[in-house]
This record gives C-alpha cells, sequence and structure tokens, in this order.
C-alpha cells in the first residue's frame, strides 16, 4: 500500500509541472509528516551520510572541466582536426561532427556540454556547405549523447554513487562501447549521405592533418590524463576529475588564451549552478530512496519481478522498456537515482555484472536524451538551430533507430563491455 501511496504522490506532483528534484523532495516530506512514524532526526542524519561520498565531488569537477573546455576554443580546435580526417568521404561535415562529439565527449563527461560545443560550429557551417537541415541536427543530437557513454561520464558516477559500484571500471567499461557506437552512427550518417549525394570536402594533405593535430594536442591530452591516470592508479576517477579540471584551466587560459582571467569567474559561476542543480537533485533522490528501503519497496518488488520468472533476458528486456518509457518524461540523473536502487538487487540475484548492468543503463539513458517530450539533447540543438521539436524528432530517427539496435547488442553481449575492464586486470 505504501508504494502505491508514494509512487502516486510523485506522479501527481509531476504532473503540475514541478521539477523532478522538487517532486522527489516533497513525496517524501508529504508521506513523512501525513503517513509515516520516522523521526525527523534519523532523516536529516540519512540525508548527510547518503551524500557524504567521495564519488560524488568528481561530478563539479567534470562539469567545470567540461565548461573551461568549453569556453576555451577546444571545441573548435577538434571539430578541425576530425575535418581534416574525415571530411573527404561522403558527408564529409557530418562524419566530422561524429568524431569531433566523440572526442569531445572523453574531456566534458555531459551530452548537453558536446551538443553545444560541437553544434553551434559545425551546423552553421554544415548549412553553409548546403547540408539539409534535418541532416546536421540529426548527426548531433544523437552524436552528443556520446559525452555520457565514453568516460569520463557524470552519469556513470551518479550510478556508481547510488549502486555502491566502482567508477573506475565503469569507465573502462565505456571505452568499447562508446567507440562501437561512434563508429556506427557514423556509418549511417555515411550511408545517408552518399544515399542522397550530400557535398563532401577536399581530402587533406598529411601536413594540414599534423597542423591539425598539434593545434588539438591539449586538448586531446585529457584523454590521456583522466584515463591514463585512472588505470595507472595513479589517480582515483574523483582525484583525476579534479585534475582534469585544474588542467583545463592552464590550457584555455595560459596554453590556448582563449579565455582570459576575467572570464573565469563566469566559468566558476556556471560551473557551481550546474552542480547545485545535480547535487540538489542527488540529495532528494538519497532520501525518496531512504524512504522506499525503509517502507522494504525495493526488496517487495525485487522479490516480485523474481516471483514473476522473466530470467536474466526477460529482465533485461522489462529494464530497456522501462528505461525507455522513463526517458519519456525524466532526465538521466533522476531515472538513475530512483530507479537503479530497485533494479540493481535483481540483477545481483540474476547473475547480471553489475558493471555491465550499469552500461546497459547509460545507453538507454542515451537514447532517452534524443527523443521526445524531454530530451534533452533535442531542447539543446533546438535552440542551436530555431528548429522545433516535431521536426527535430523527424531528423533523428535514422540515428536513433542505430542506437536502438546498439541497445540490444549491449544488453545481450556483455563482453562488449566487459572485455576491456577484465583485459586490464580490474575484474
Amino acid at each position: 500500500m505504501s508504494a502505491y501511496i508514494i509512487f502516486g504522490l510523485l506522479i501527481a506532483f509531476m504532473l503540475t509541472g514541478m521539477p523532478i528534484s522538487i517532486a522527489l523532495g516533497l513525496t517524501v516530506l508529504a508521506f513523512l509528516f501525513g503517513l509515516s512514524d520516522i523521526p525527523i532526526e534519523t532523516v536529516a542524519l540519512k540525508l548527510f551520510t547518503g551524500i557524504e561520498k567521495f564519488e560524488i565531488m568528481a561530478i563539479p569537477f567534470f562539469i567545470l572541466a567540461g565548461n573551461f573546455l568549453t569556453h576555451g576554443g577546444v571545441a573548435r580546435r577538434m571539430i578541425r582536426f576530425a575535418t581534416s580526417m574525415v571530411g573527404h568521404w561522403y558527408g564529409g561535415l557530418g562524419l566530422a561532427g561524429v568524431l569531433a562529439c566523440a572526442l569531445f565527449a572523453a574531456v566534458s563527461g555531459s551530452s548537453p556540454a558536446t551538443v553545444v560545443a560541437i553544434g553551434s560550429i559545425l551546423l552553421p557551417a554544415m548549412a553553409k556547405q548546403g547540408f539539409p537541415p534535418r541532416f546536421g541536427a540529426g548527426v548531433i543530437t544523437t552524436s552528443g549523447s556520446l559525452g555520457i557513454l565514453i568516460p569520463p561520464s557524470i552519469v556513470m558516477v551518479i550510478y556508481a554513487v547510488s549502486t555502491n559500484t566502482s567508477v573506475g571500471k565503469l569507465f573502462m567499461a565505456g571505452v568499447i562501447p562508446g567507440l562501437v557506437l561512434a563508429t556506427l552512427l557514423g556509418l549511417t550518417t555515411w550511408y545517408r549521405a552518399r544515399k542522397h549525394n550530400y557535398p563532401r570536402l577536399t581530402r587533406a594533405t598529411w601536413r594540414e592533418r599534423f597542423v591539425a593535430l598539434r593545434d588539438s594536442f591539449w586538448g586531446l591530452l585529457l584523454i590521456v590524463v583522466v584515463i591514463g591516470g585512472i588505470y595507472s592508479g595513479l589517480f582515483t576517477p574523483t582525484e583525476a576529475a579534479a585534475m582534469s579540471a585544474v588542467y583545463a584551466f592552464i590550457v584555455a587560459v595560459f596554453v590556448y588564451k582563449d579565455l582570459t582571467l576575467r572570464q573565469v569567474p563566469k566559468v566558476l559561476l556556471d560551473s557551481a549552478s550546474m552542480s547545485a542543480m545535480l547535487l540538489y537533485i542527488i540529495t532528494n533522490a538519497v532520501l525518496f530512496s531512504f524512504l522506499m528501503t525503509y517502507e522494504n519497496i525495493p526488496q517487495a518488488m525485487a522479490q516480485w519481478l523474481l516471483d514473476m520468472g522473466l530470467g536474466a533476458v526477460g529482465f533485461l528486456l522489462m529494464v530497456n522498456l522501462l528505461l525507455l518509457l522513463a526517458g519519456n518524461v525524466m532526465e538521466p540523473s533522476s531515472i538513475v537515482l530512483i530507479l537503479a536502487p530497485i533494479l540493481f538487487p535483481v540483477a545481483m540475484q540474476l547473475g547480471i555484472d553489475p558493471i555491465h548492468f550499469g552500461i546497459l543503463i547509460v545507453v538507454n539513458m542515451e537514447v532517452g536524451m534524443c527523443h521526445p517530450p524531454v530530451g534533452l539533447n533535442l531542447y539543446v540543438a533546438s535552440g542551436i538551430t530555431k528548429m522545433g521539436i516535431t521536426e527535430l524528432t523527424i531528423a533523428v530517427w535514422p540515428w536513433l533507430l542505430t542506437m536502438l539496435g546498439f541497445l540490444l547488442l549491449v544488453t545481450y553481449w556483455p563482453p562488449l563491455s566487459l572485455w576491456l575492464p577484465r583485459q586490464l586486470g580490474m575484474m
């Protein structure tokens, strides 16, 4: 009965148009004061102990690093390098967009940031070259979702915090799936460009490619700092996040000099604002998770799912459908924080690897960011392209279908995500 009341309250608050973070908090408070005998002191204690995790500190640092690089012209240099490598193929600038999104994803950790950084530069250039607006919008909107799959990823950190899973293992597990998805999106782009004979650029010389690589070198080196530092054991993921923020500051201000010291406070303020929003969501989700655990709801739901006798195959299919439906009404961080603590125990009992399960959830979040009504990437791309959400939804369909096919591959072929961490001796 408690479960029906809690989720009923949550849905009722969300239907009023209330942000998910506030809806979570109000649901907890309404239930506590009206229908529960839990001491408020216990709730306060849980609130502080729930967010007192070293891994959470990685989130503001990765956000700060991404903002320094976004404001510091790193994206422009990555686009130039990507264009020099693949611009001469069919759909040149479109393929460059996929590659540039993959590269920027490896330094930002955020999908919306990737769409903004790459899209604001590349989409006007594609329009000038004669590409249809829908083609460019479809490429960048979907490729931008690589921001949460290719490490470092803020969504992976949130999953790790909510399930007590290793952030380092998740980061390494995301590398190969991220590269495979980037390749598949690139193939979809190439096929559609070849089919419709979209423009190609002249082949860059090896000298031009070297110059482009040299210009983007300091930005690309951040990938080595984060991934290499974690793999070598030199940094924990949180320490790597802090190092990436310091490194991004030095590169943006002193190496590339695209960012002045006067502009730094604005970057810090923007980062603090975004971090505060995410931490507020996490805080309320921690309270919500505590309430559900106190009322024994996750255990009951887990037992119910096990009693259904779905098995691992059926359970994973149901998880995909549930997460895709949730992606229609919520943003990724909220989905992970609410549903991961419920679904994770069932996955463990069915023998599903927690790292594989985490990657599966992240890929579902990628798909959710690219379809209406609340797909974040759609709204960001809409702001850049001045296209309506309906038109953008039509534009992304070819790439979205590719992502759905990739989701099935990730779901039912665990070695795709687990091979690299195992080879590195992390599992």
